[in-house]
């Protein structure tokens, strides 16, 4: 097992998202590990990018992206999900990931009983990731780097022709060009 240091994430967002990709998602809660592949993700760039919720400022909601790398930002929305984006790049230039999917590789079984759901429809979304692995707001803030609750192993290395960029999802409100810009990344399936 080797957890991703904090100088992984203190590179440039776009980077981190892509090589994200083939990373393990690991949480252990109440002596389960749940884990899962990241195949999907996202990047959000800082103030210049009107999809990012630090695009007009610091919040209370967003402060953690104020923060060093390598921190989970887990914020609520529609008043029902949770989701998961991971911290990048220098402190004070509010950048994250959101991860948007993974395949799950250990307790399925309990990630089945939390969704209620089995097979494609368990772990193929971010609300759906957060609710399988039980991310909410307590970890809101959490150091991903400690090996503790939540983190993020090395796991395999996705070769370049195995990735495919698109538009972000879901960003309607934002402006065009950054509603074009492609930095979504998945993992051809």
């Amino acid at each position: 097992m080797i957890i991703l240091e904090r100088k992984f994430y203190h590179r440039d967002t776009l980077r981190v998202a892509r090589e994200l990709l083939g990373k393990k998602l690991v949480r252990q809660i109440n002596g389960f590990e749940l884990s899962g592949v990241i195949v999907e993700t996202e990047a959000y760039c800082g103030r210049e990018d009107s999809a990012c919720h630090a695009h007009r400022g610091k919040t209370p909601r967003n402060a953690v992206m104020f923060g060093e790398p390598g921190h989970a930002y887990v914020y609520f929305t529609y008043g029902m999900h949770y989701m998961l984006n991971l911290v990048t790049e220098a402190a004070e230039n509010p950048c994250a990931v959101l991860i948007r999917a993974v395949v799950p590789l250990a307790g399925i079984e309990e990630m089945e009983t939390r969704r209620k759901r089995k097979g494609a429809d368990l772990t193929n979304g971010p609300a759906k990731l957060c609710q399988a692995l039980s991310i909410d707001k307590s970890l809101n803030g959490w150091d991903l780097t400690c090996g503790k609750e939540l983190w993020v192993e090395d796991y395999k290395k996705i070769p370049a022709k195995s990735i495919i960029t698109t538009p972000r999802i879901g960003i309607d409100y934002s402006k065009k060009k950054d509603r074009d810009a492609l930095w979504r990344f998945l993992v051809k399936t």
